[in-house]
């Protein structure tokens, strides 16, 4: 099981946190030597680089990753990845403390670092829009109905807690106003606990673990992704220095993960897929995979690359929602890196996969 950061919310809209998930993370990180000596250019290399990867959360995103793992990718270009999860904003903790060299976190994460002075950039996106589905319990029929209520949100400033925000506001409602306590409760599986047990009213969840709930009889109240606001989520992020001093293995970890967006991009690679999203996700009804999967391949970009104008969305809505009050302080350009990308384009690699 994962742990949880507890936060609790006073009316003020002040957080205090009672951090535990760091145990976890400490011990899946203790020990580990990650060696980034240059990367090889070839398949025929004798030993593969190591390379940490934290991913923040876990969800029909992370796909492109586990197929490049699981079908020999990461090998093909000298790399030996070991893949762990870490909530989203110990992720980028990590990383800025050198412990974990790359991660896929959303742009809420790398704009947090941007404005205290950190150095991180995405260079790769795996998810150019805000798809998330508001759930509530059964007996809330309408957003007035929250009034009074407690609602879990994610990480504070990640891409959940930041879906929620723009629910709310959607609904017509105001947090502090409205007097409604937000839970930071950070993992999906804590906020999917706390929602059936009762102890909150409502919550934001990707769509693959939203259609569970919602079979269950909980109610969708807002979905997200119909309101096709532009918004840079998941990417690989990477620091700044490490796209300087080793560019190679940044290139060839993003032509390995780009060849996974392809492979589950091809039809022929569907059943595959879907087994790797059954047992990743924990899916356990052929249903909900496919739907899962559709979602997926609807909705993961071809060419993975951030998106600026989504950058710009999570910009405003992070200053907006006073998330980050410095974050209209910051330029799209400070937290994405386009350069391997217009390479990649550049040298036809995106069309060689299709």
């Amino acid at each position: 099981m994962y742990g949880k950061d507890q936060i609790s919310c006073n009316q003020s809209g002040k957080y205090f946190l009672r951090d535990r998930f760091m145990k976890i993370s400490v011990l899946l990180i203790a020990g580990w030597v990650c060696l980034l000596g240059s990367a090889a250019t070839s398949s025929g290399a004798a030993e593969p680089s190591k390379l940490l990867l934290a991913h923040g959360a876990i969800s029909a995103n992370v796909t492109p990753l586990w197929i490049a793992k699981e079908q020999g990718l990461f090998r093909k270009y000298g790399l030996d990845v070991d893949l762990v999860f870490i909530i989203a904003g110990r992720a980028t903790q990590a990383m800025m403390a050198g412990q974990v060299p790359v991660g896929l976190v959303g742009a809420t994460h790398v704009t947090n670092v941007a404005t205290s002075g950190g150095d991180l950039v995405m260079v790769l996106g795996l998810q150019n829009t805000l798809d998330y589905l508001f759930v509530a319990r059964p007996s809330i029929k309408s957003g007035e109905e929250l009034k009074g209520k407690k609602v879990a949100i994610g990480t504070p400033a990640g891409s959940a807690s930041l879906a929620t925000y723009v629910a709310l506001d959607h609904l017509g409602l105001q947090p502090r106003r409205d007097n409604i306590v937000l839970l930071g409760i950070g993992g999906v599986p804590e906020r999917l606990g706390a929602l059936r047990s009762g102890s909150v009213e409502a919550t934001s969840l990707s769509p693959e673990f939203g259609q569970i709930v919602v079979s269950e009889g909980y109610r969708v109240l807002v979905d997200t992704g119909k309101e096709n606001l532009p918004f840079q989520s998941s990417g690989i992020v990477v620091p700044r220095s490490l796209l300087r001093s080793n560019p190679q293995l940044v290139e060839n970890l993003s032509k390995a993960i780009i060849e996974g967006v392809a492979f589950v991009h091809k039809p022929a690679n569907k059943e595959v897929v879907l087994r790797s999203l059954a047992k990743n996700l924990r899916l356990d009804k052929p249903d909900r995979v496919e739907k899962a999967y559709q979602q997926l391949v609807g909705e993961l970009p071809k060419k993975p690359c951030p998106s600026m104008e989504g950058v710009v969305s999570v910009l405003k809505l992070m200053t907006q929602h006073g998330l980050n009050a410095k974050a209209g302080q910051v330029k799209p350009e400070e937290i994405v890196d386009m350069s391997l990308c217009k390479k990649f384009e550049d040298s036809g690699f995106f069309r060689s996969l299709y």
